[in-house]
């Protein structure tokens, strides 16, 4: 007998318009494999995403900055097709807020964790998450959210160059404007400019102090807060290789068991009442050793198979498991696995590992995506230099910051837990700007 309701589908959901999301192929595997029928409501047309065999069945996504109106529209519209309730899985953070508004009026077509509706858009707002991390004592860089394009040169003399400049809700950024979600400042005029493209951007402009990337530094946690809070499945990890490199996504990570992080990660979703699936970043700071949350994302991160355990139970299995009420097999962890996307770190998949390996695209079931990969990508790598030449533009590394001292506008964590520093109030999140 499965251990799987297999009656119940499950449709996952991507507003994002990146044709590479390898999570969303890791999940329609993960849960394929299980025997639930997967649809997926992403733009597949330039994915090998849509080549799995996995795929039940591709519906057309929402626009991009779609309102959590128009969303519920197509969800509705795809739950008709499928006409019988399904798991709903969102893969990115715009789908995961409009999801968690939106939930009493998405059932009972859809199956979803009951978190508070608000609190995805609050942690994946980089702002309010300043402001939870001072409220709760827990380690995070120093953020200020200027007000003019003078405060924020202000800031960056105060802050010490060079620093982050992050936008509070990446999600908004319009796909054509060649805003970064975080970039390398190194001048109060480069933050002054920045500034001025608030509007543009549909969001804040935040500075944060820059703490150098350094081995064993940079560490994930993955999981799934289930119906009661406990933390289940998913696990700790070290990025062992990023894109771009010492900061970015990661392209090559290690199961790495990491108490000090399992902690504070555990502390952190239950002081919230966070539920569902989640993806916290740290960064280790050298001088002192505290682990600083840097991104809480209200979702699968992109790598979560690399926690799959002995059982085979990950993040996306386990929701699914949830919320069927199911039971969730206790499988053992395997400290030492590696994950490795292949197109970002192709020599790495040539190295030995002997705590065993996942590729992000490239699977002996499932090898159609694999094989669409390397001409999809190099069309997409040489469109986007033709597009940056002609823009004059040149990448930059997007560095994770630091603790740092006292400045004007600013939130951050006490250094002692317990002891937190006023917070400028954050804007609620929406959802109705353009991506």
């Amino acid at each position: 007998m499965s251990l799987f309701d297999t009656g119940v589908p499950a449709v996952l959901l991507r507003i994002d318009r990146n044709p590479f999301h390898h999570g969303t192929l890791g999940a329609v595997r993960s849960l394929g494999r299980a025997g639930v029928a997967v649809h997926v409501v992403a733009d597949c047309a330039k994915s090998p995403v849509g080549a799995s065999r996995f795929v039940r069945r591709v519906h057309t996504p929402p626009p991009p900055g779609a309102s959590p109106a128009e969303i519920a529209d197509v969800l509705r519209r795809v739950a008709a097709r499928i006409a019988r309730p399904a798991v709903l899985v969102p893969m990115d953070d715009a789908s995961a807020i409009a999801v968690a508004r939106m939930r009493a009026e998405l059932a009972p077509a859809y199956l979803l964790p009951a978190a508070p509706g608000t609190l995805p858009g609050r942690v994946a707002d980089k702002a309010e998450l300043a402001g939870l991390c001072a409220a709760l004592g827990v380690p995070h860089p120093v953020t200020v959210v200027p007000d003019s394009p003078a405060e924020a040169a202000s800031a960056a003399c105060r802050l010490g160059l060079p620093l982050v400049a992050k936008w509070s809700r990446p999600w908004l950024l319009p796909a054509d404007s060649g805003l970064r979600s975080t970039v390398l400042v190194r001048s109060a005029q480069q933050a002054r400019e920045l500034y001025r493209r608030s509007g543009e951007a549909g969001c804040r402009l935040l500075l944060q102090a820059f703490l150098p990337p350094g081995a064993d530094r940079d560490w994930f946690a993955h999981g799934y807060a289930d119906r009661t809070g406990a933390v289940r499945a998913g696990g700790c990890g070290r990025k062992t290789r990023a894109r771009p490199r010492g900061a970015g996504l990661t392209a090559a990570g290690c199961w790495t068991p990491n108490a000090e992080v399992q902690a504070l990660t555990e502390r952190i979703t239950g002081a919230l009442g966070y539920r569902g699936i989640f993806d916290l970043d740290f960064r280790r700071c050298g001088s002192t050793g505290r682990y600083h949350l840097l991104d809480f994302n209200p979702r699968p991160g992109a790598q979560f198979r690399l926690f799959a355990d002995g059982s085979g139970l990950d993040v996306v299995r386990a929701l699914h498991l949830d919320l069927t009420h199911r039971p969730l097999p206790a499988g053992a962890p395997l400290p030492g696995r590696v994950f490795v996307v292949e197109n970002y770190a192709p020599l790495t998949v040539l190295r030995p590992a002997p705590g065993g390996r996942e590729l992000a695209w490239h699977a002996r079931d499932d090898r159609a995506p694999g094989r669409a990969l390397w001409a999809l990508w190099g069309r997409h790598a040489a469109g986007r230099l033709v597009r940056r030449s002609r823009r004059g533009e040149h990448p930059e590394a997007a560095p994770c910051p630091a603790e740092g001292g006292v400045v004007p506008r600013a939130v951050r964590a006490p250094s002692v837990p317990g002891q937190a520093e006023p917070v400028e109030p954050a804007e609620p999140a929406d959802l109705t700007g353009r991506r």
